[in-house]
């Protein structure tokens, strides 16, 4: 992460990072605004609504790490993504809002891929692959809660995230 952040923190790097990400909000709520009422099939439905949650995530996750790096002056590392995750209540918060994330992520490239993929992969049509691609995201988001939360026991979280999590 430090070697990574030599790229992505440098200024002209981090604007261009900010502005892309400013870009997909606003460009995935208009199109939210047009195909929402014009989505028929289920893979449709679910191409508008995780493309929504996937801007409200944005909007909230960026907005955190911005405030955490600049107002609370903490490292946004990976305590200050776990702290709320490994600590009653607020994991009755973060579970389904980085839950709900990844596997938005996967259902909006399933839908994608139902709506490209013209042929069959190994005898799959392409909405069982996209039914595949769901599933495997269903599948790594409980892995990535395995992991994020010490194999379901807990992270002890350094102190100086207690300011998160109201200690």
């Amino acid at each position: 992460m430090k070697s990574l952040r030599l790229v992505y923190r440098n200024i002209l790097v981090e604007a261009i990072l900010l502005i892309a990400v400013l870009l997909q909000i606003v460009s995935g709520i208009k199109l939210f605004q047009k195909s929402r009422k014009a989505a028929v099939s289920n893979f449709d439905k679910l191409h508008s609504w995780t493309g929504l949650y996937l801007a409200a995530f944005f909007v909230i996750h960026v907005g955190s790490v911005l405030v955490g790096r600049a107002v609370l002056h903490l490292d946004t590392n990976f305590y200050y993504g776990v702290a709320g995750l490994n600590t009653f209540p607020f994991n009755l918060f973060f579970i389904p809002y980085y839950g709900l994330a990844t596997i938005s992520f996967f259902g909006h490239m399933a839908a994608i891929h139902s709506k490209k993929m013209k042929q069959a992969v190994f005898g799959w049509t392409p909405q069982r692959q996209a039914k595949a691609i769901l599933g495997l995201g269903i599948i790594l988001t409980a892995f990535m809660f395995y992991g994020l939360t010490n194999r379901f026991r807990g992270v002890k979280v350094p102190t100086e995230y207690n300011v998160l999590i109201g200690k």
